[in-house]
């Protein structure tokens, strides 16, 4: 199956891989890509770090002091992010295999009432945590490290939609999706978007996809696993 991966890099690079390894043809063309914002720890004493994305982590290790904070437990929403956070020197990785609320739960479940919670994040969050944790009595500190920008005009993925090259597009976050469907509308390629099988990590994620027309199944868990799961049906 030749198949569309338009999420930012390098994480677009790594889905390619494990696409080609299936025996699938990838097209890498990113619609987002990654922008630091300078950001500063927040002062005073933390009981864990939060995650909701590798992306969060990667950014971190470019933009704040992180030695004080590997020490802490770090909670992170899925497999992958959990990855990179031990990457990044964290020994004490929790994972929530879910999403945001999957993740609350693990924080409301280990930790104390009065606990105060560091969220490493972008600038544009799909669910904040904060309001997931008022009931556990658990502050939550979100640092914003970054903000995704979105791309002027599509790349490969153009040529390949006009020539009817692809058969197949993977959705990973209602904000790539919703570029991409933007970035195709504005060239005039909506009508071959429609033709594709198009697969999405949650209902969220599809959302901007419903708008143009497009039914996207939906895989069975919120993560890679269970979106490449869909290949095979």
């Amino acid at each position: 199956m030749r198949v569309l991966v338009t999420r930012p890099e390098p994480d677009a690079s790594r889905t390619a891989a494990l696409l080609e390894a299936r025996g699938h043809r990838a097209v890498v063309d990113p619609v987002l890509s990654l922008d630091l914002i300078p950001a500063e720890r927040p002062a005073g004493e933390f009981a864990a770090v939060a995650v909701t994305s590798a992306t969060a982590v990667r950014a971190a290790q470019s933009n704040v002091d992180l030695d004080p904070l590997r020490r802490l437990p770090l909670y992170a929403v899925g497999g992958r992010t959990a990855e990179a956070a031990r990457e990044a020197g964290f020994a004490i990785v929790h994972d929530a295999s879910g999403d945001a609320a999957a993740l609350a739960r693990l924080l409301s479940a280990t930790l104390p009432p009065g606990s105060r919670v560091l969220h490493l994040a972008g600038e544009d969050r799909a669910r904040d945590l904060g309001p997931l944790l008022v009931a556990a009595k658990i502050e939550v500190e979100v640092l914003v490290l970054y903000r995704m920008l979105a791309a002027e005009r599509l790349g490969p993925a153009a040529a390949a939609l006009a020539a009817g090259g692809l058969d197949a597009a993977l959705h990973y976050s209602a904000r790539s999706a919703a570029a991409f469907v933007r970035l195709a509308e504005r060239e005039g390629l909506a009508d071959a978007v429609k033709k594709l099988r198009h697969f999405s990590l949650s209902t969220a994620v599809a959302a901007p996809l419903v708008v143009l027309g497009v039914q996207a199944e939906i895989a069975a868990e919120p993560n890679e696993a269970g979106l490449l799961t869909l290949l095979g049906r």
